[in-house]
């Protein structure tokens, strides 16, 4: 879309105010509103400013000053907002006109622009499945003497018998017992339709939208797939569609990993695959899930460097609660064909050579989509150039359910880092891949190593609920 025709929609729309987003390291949308009036061509190419130093993990409040620069073809109408809107991502650029190295989305461009030099392929689709649960109340709060957290849901398991409803009708989901369920018990199936109408309003191609297996309301919608960095602007689109969607019908959104004890988390399942000038390259007919050598290798890329991807796939603490065996989370790091229970699976179900990809099932929702896609493919094209075979480094395939393999079976079956601290020790120890072609840089990586580690400190220190419930009585 060109800046002509950004203007012409401002005002065939009557939009009144045109909202210009970047994201931070966190993966979390920031934007400022400008009225539409004062948005002219020049906009376009001035940008935006903004004070860089109250974004966590960018600059000094000595050297703060920043700017957006709109991206026309992202433009969209804000569905949401009393006055009409027009919303726009933006790349980051310095005051001197150069682009800023820590923008999450300039790396996954880069990321985008070394594939092609590589001559491996010229696109990278990827296409994530993003879990999470809608909730009817959220409580929390942590201090000095307290500490605690407490979700509902009209769906929940544990209100069977609860009276408070003004009549409960029953049809709860049970703990691992809300995958696709019709309605009643599925409470959500207009809510999740009318989140796929405003993201198809969006211009977000919708395949699906289901109950996923958690009780208390977990959901899922699928996305078509599309290039790398399209594919993170649409997952910002689609995050925010929900979170508003939810909260337009009373409820609330959340991706985060683990909220609840004792059932499923919510992934971010991602799928991959890179084309050369129109053709896939990961498809090949008889090969093992018919795929080629070329996406074996990539799988080994990814298996290889997946304790160090996990510190952009999973970066949070509440990441390494659900990545824990016994709860569909894919901790072994192996691949298979169809089997949901390895770190990789290949889609083998209604496949074409054009829909033939990998899917690395660890990532969630906490993650940077930008950082995370552009860490993977840079992960992959690794274990392409240097041929990492995973079949000679026993990673698989494993075509067992893994979680009830006996430990004589398991063997050197390697796992995800414990925790977010061991993901970054992973990380500071092998990231050479990822500067390949400057796509991350040496600086980038230890600034955001250690505000991963300020993050997992301010929770370490902190006193959990449930170790009074261990130490109390000591």
């Amino acid at each position: 879309m060109s800046v002509e025709n950004v203007l012409k929609l401002i005002k065939e729309n009557n939009i009144e105010w045109v909202d210009f987003r970047f994201v931070g390291l966190s993966g979390k949308a920031q934007h400022i509103s400008v009225p539409a009036v004062e948005v002219e061509a020049e906009t376009f190419e001035v940008g935006v400013a903004f004070d860089g130093s109250s974004i966590p993990g960018f600059r000094g409040i000595e050297n703060s000053d920043m700017v957006m620069m709109p991206v026309t073809d992202t433009a969209y109408i804000d569905p949401f907002t009393q006055h009409p809107t027009l919303i726009i991502m933006c790349d980051i650029y310095t005051p001197e006109g150069e682009r800023y190295d820590r923008d999450p989305r300039g790396i996954a461009q880069k990321a985008e622009e070394y594939l092609q030099t590589t001559g491996i392929g010229n696109a990278a689709y990827f296409g994530p499945e993003s879990e999470f649960f809608i909730f009817d109340d959220v409580r929390f709060e942590t201090g000095m003497n307290k500490s605690f957290f407490e979700v509902d849901s009209e769906e929940a398991a544990w209100n069977t018998g609860r009276k408070e409803e003004g009549g409960n009708l029953g049809y709860k989901v049970p703990v691992k017992g809300g995958y696709v369920p019709v309605q009643p018990v599925d409470t959500q199936q207009d809510l999740r339709s009318e989140m796929c109408r405003l993201m198809m309003e969006a211009g977000i191609r919708i395949d699906r939208h289901h109950h996923e297996v958690a009780t208390a309301g977990q959901g899922e919608i699928n996305f078509r797939f599309d290039t790398l960095t399209k594919t993170a602007d649409n997952l910002l689109k689609y995050k925010y569609i929900v979170a508003n969607t939810a909260r337009q019908y009373g409820k609330v959104a959340t991706f985060m990993p683990k909220p609840l004890f004792g059932d499923n988390g919510s992934g971010m399942h991602v799928h991959q695959s890179i084309f050369k000038d129109g053709t896939p390259l990961f498809y090949e007919k008889g090969g093992y899930g018919n795929i080629s050598e070329m996406a074996m290798y990539y799988i080994g890329g990814i298996l290889h460097h997946a304790p160090a991807l996990i510190a952009f796939t999973n970066p949070s603490t509440n990441s390494f609660k659900r990545l824990v065996p016994g709860y569909e989370a894919p901790v072994n790091l192996v691949f298979s064909k169809g089997n949901r229970s390895a770190a990789v699976r290949i889609p083998v179900a209604s496949v074409t050579p054009k829909a033939a990809r990998i899917e690395f099932r660890t990532p969630d929702s906490t993650a940077n989509p930008y950082l995370a896609f552009a860490a993977m493919l840079m992960a992959g094209l690794d274990g392409i150039k240097n041929k990492i075979d995973p079949r000679k480094l026993g990673y698989g395939p494993v075509d067992k359910n893994i979680y009830e393999l006996p430990e004589s079976e398991k063997g050197d079956i390697r796992s995800v880092p414990g925790s977010l601290e061991e993901a970054i020790d992973a990380l500071v120890a092998d990231h050479e891949f990822l500067l390949e072609g400057g796509v991350f840089t040496k600086e980038f990586i230890d600034n955001y190593a250690e505000l991963k580690r300020s993050e997992a400190k301010s929770v370490g220190i902190r006193i959990h609920p449930y170790e009074y419930n261990l130490y109390f009585d000591c």
